[in-house]
């Protein structure tokens, strides 16, 4: 029985957080998403209130690598308690109708906004500074886009890169240099 218990507690510790759930729109939903008016300015006050970065999520039903994002990456209990202390996330679908408010004060829809942003694929992760100057777009003012899926080691990289603000350090260090150096110091034989 002692052994059976231990077993079972090992398989649950190995488990994985609960998948995402799918919302009314197709797209997968995390607890440190955020419903907002999508009005950018306004969704940057409120992250700068929390101490938190902006990120939007472009992502688009039946996207495969959303999927695989949210189900291999985001459900991994250290990368999601990163991002839910760090981040105020704001989840765009790439062919959606709900008008989004941009920096510059244009009004488009979701899908509009990705054609203006150049937004072609998902998962599309931007980051955002802290403030952005009223004639500038997302697009313009991002500090980093993560462009498409990848596993655990790089997106918490990403996420843990931009939320040091080491974009800004002056030297050689840019992301994929640093990440190099988080793959040898995690030292686990995995490129990821």
């Amino acid at each position: 029985m002692k052994h059976f218990l231990a077993g079972a507690l090992a398989l649950v510790m190995a488990l994985p957080l609960a998948a995402a759930e799918l919302g009314d729109d197709g797209l997968h939903k995390q607890p440190w998403m955020r419903d907002t008016f999508k009005d950018l300015r306004e969704d940057l006050e409120e992250a700068n209130a929390e101490g938190k970065r902006l990120v939007l999520f472009f992502e688009q039903r039946g996207c495969i690598y959303c999927s695989k994002m949210h189900e291999e990456v985001f459900s991994d209990a250290t990368v999601s308690d990163f991002i839910a202390e760090n981040y105020f996330v704001v989840q765009l679908n790439l062919h959606g109708d709900i008008e989004v408010t941009d920096f510059d004060g244009e009004v488009l829809s979701e899908k509009d906004m990705a054609r203006k942003w150049r937004v072609l694929f998902t998962p599309n992760i931007v980051f955002l500074p802290e403030e952005v100057p009223e004639d500038q777009n997302a697009l313009e003012a991002s500090v980093a886009v993560m462009p498409g899926a990848f596993g655990k080691g790089t997106t918490l990289d990403m996420f843990t890169w931009v939320a040091e603000k080491r974009y800004l350090l002056d030297g050689d260090e840019d992301f994929q240099r640093y990440h190099a150096r988080r793959i040898q110091e995690r030292s686990n034989g995995s490129t990821d």
